[in-house]
């Protein structure tokens, strides 16, 4: 059975992953709850979140670096890619 028979994507962002909406759900009420000043502009997540969906060590919408979803810390100002030297 294929990885996304079994429901998860390795290379794929949560979006994008069967069964990954849910939590892609509760990552974007999260974020909703935080103030604006924590938050990048769209169009820089948007450019994050476009190198960690070409990166080898994104695993089923999860940095293999840190452990964090991807789609979350792309989302905060200050927060910075793990890898070395760093993608954004």
């Amino acid at each position: 059975m294929t990885p996304v028979e079994r429901g998860f994507c390795p290379r794929c962002l949560l979006n994008d992953t069967p069964g990954g909406e849910a939590l892609a759900q509760t990552i974007r009420e999260q974020l909703a709850a935080l103030p604006p000043e924590a938050l990048c502009a769209d169009d820089a997540r948007a450019a994050r979140l476009s190198a960690c969906a070409a990166c080898d060590h994104l695993r089923d919408g999860l940095c293999a670096l840190c452990g964090c979803y991807v789609e979350y810390r792309a989302a905060l100002l200050n927060r910075r890619c793990p890898d070395i030297p760093g993608r954004w």
